[in-house]
């Protein structure tokens, strides 16, 4: 079958007839930006998509038996890889857009909205996080869920992330404040062997966990016990909060400990001493920047540290975190990265002879895709177009009215493109976005579940 209309009807309709463990799919005539190292960048290429994934990448592929797709004028992309957001708040986007500094944002919604949420709450949060995601090319979410406050939080938690089909990780936390029934880190153990026993599904499991006691107590402060847990269960860690003098001191410890390795995610990583980012570097461990959540937040220097990252040898990652006070998409993380860095680099070169050390649109489109994917222990499964992995992707409009003409493609995913350009999304070969909409959502139903969640959040006394 020939479709010369990526977003066409009659092309969801031929995919979706045809049984997903034996749909063959060709993109044909695009722009092919694979952030694979080897491949670079293909124009006027075809991208092979079999069952749920990508078998391969080039010009002038075999269509036989599969839906050919005429994708000229269009950018396939990797999906983008969001490494940290706590999904659960989501009913009360921007609620606090101008929030002063941490303290704020702790004490109204960790302290206060956070210990009402009931397992509904969470879910829907949870479901609207991920499908906004979607609905902005990101493809792989990690939420860090820190508001599991019993085993049903959690459960609805997972259950939101499997029905929208995204590639999820769950990074479970007890909350900061409130009460709660002290069921974690134990009942990880449960989540593993209930929705994670598969190596080969969407969803993976993490640990969560903050990198110091100043704000909850011991409990959830990361430390030999918690590294213990995660490693007799086989997965990741995510440390967030880390930033300042604290953080600094504990990351020391943490290496002198053995516990800091490629296995370890440091979140933010804001204001952190030389000899900590030595420690890092050293033991291969991944770090999660937030662009917007430190700038606007105002975390310790406020500046993202992606030039302290990068004198290490490590390419973090990027996350949208708070959407309570943020933006929800990855386009705004790749362009406030890319602005803040090159600011930096130009003014602290001014007046001298020195060069400005300038990080690149392709800089930051890699963070966004395999380095996310890297940081979320998922390099080998996503984060670039390469044959083998699974078919995560995007279909970018290049020729819509903000982006045409096509001069950089990778120039034009950054600082060019937004949700509206994204005419498909596909995770793991399933299309979850065509036409530019979100598929399989009553959104009508959607909004009235939101409006009634936050109503009852907002409404409801802290305990």
């Amino acid at each position: 079958m020939n479709v010369n209309d990526t977003t066409s009807a009659a092309v969801l309709e031929e995919l979706r007839r045809r049984p997903a463990d034996r749909r063959r799919i060709l993109f044909t005539g695009a722009t092919v930006v694979t952030m694979d190292p080897d491949l670079g960048v293909i124009n006027g290429g075809d991208l092979l998509v079999e069952g749920d994934t990508i078998t391969a990448v080039g010009r002038h592929l075999d269509s036989d038996g599969a839906v050919v797709v005429d994708a000229t004028g269009t950018i396939l992309s990797p999906g983008f890889i969001d490494t940290h957001r706590h999904a659960w708040q989501a009913q009360l986007r921007r609620i606090m857009p101008d929030v002063d500094d941490l303290g704020g944002y702790v004490m109204s919604t960790l302290a206060g909205y956070a210990t009402v949420y009931r397992p509904r709450d969470m879910y829907i949060g949870t479901r609207l996080a991920a499908l906004t995601a979607i609905d902005s090319g990101i493809t792989t979410m990690l939420d860090f869920s820190h508001n599991s406050r019993a085993g049903e939080h959690s459960d609805a938690a997972i259950e939101a992330l499997v029905d929208t089909g995204i590639r999820g990780v769950h990074a479970s936390m007890g909350p900061h404040f409130g009460e709660w029934d002290r069921q974690w880190p134990g009942d990880l153990t449960r989540l593993k062997n209930q929705y994670f026993s598969s190596t080969d599904q969407l969803l993976t499991l993490r640990l969560a966990t903050l990198a110091t006691d100043e704000i909850a107590g011991p409990v959830l402060a990361y430390g030999p016990e918690l590294a213990r847990v995660a490693a007799e269960l086989g997965i990741g860690v995510s440390v967030d909060a880390v930033f300042g003098t604290s953080s600094s001191e504990a990351v020391l410890r943490w290496a002198k400990d053995g516990i800091l390795s490629p296995d370890v995610t440091l979140i933010h990583s804001t204001g952190l001493t030389s000899e900590a980012w030595k420690a890092m570097g050293g033991t291969g461990t991944t770090v999660a920047l937030a662009p917007t959540s430190d700038a606007q937040i105002g975390l310790e220097t406020a500046i993202p540290a992606v030039d302290e990252a990068l004198a290490v040898g490590i390419r973090p990652g990027l996350s949208i975190d708070v959407e309570v006070a943020l933006a929800s998409d990855m386009f705004t993380q790749m362009r406030a990265l890319h602005a803040i860095q090159r600011m930096r680099a130009v003014h602290a070169a001014y007046g001298t002879d020195s060069q400005p050390l300038r990080i690149t649109t392709h800089d930051v489109l890699d963070f966004a895709t395999l380095q996310g994917a890297h940081t979320n222990g998922l390099a080998g499964v996503t984060g670039s177009l390469t044959p083998g992995k699974k078919a995560d992707l995007l279909v970018i409009h290049a020729e819509d009215l903000n982006n045409m003409p096509l001069n950089d493609p990778i120039g034009t995913i950054v600082l060019g493109s937004d949700a509206r350009n994204i005419s498909a999304v596909l995770i793991n070969g399933e299309p979850r976005k065509w036409d530019g909409h979100v598929l399989d959502i009553d959104l009508n139903a959607l909004r009235s579940e939101v409006h009634t969640s936050r109503e009852y959040v907002l409404n409801t006394p802290a305990t």
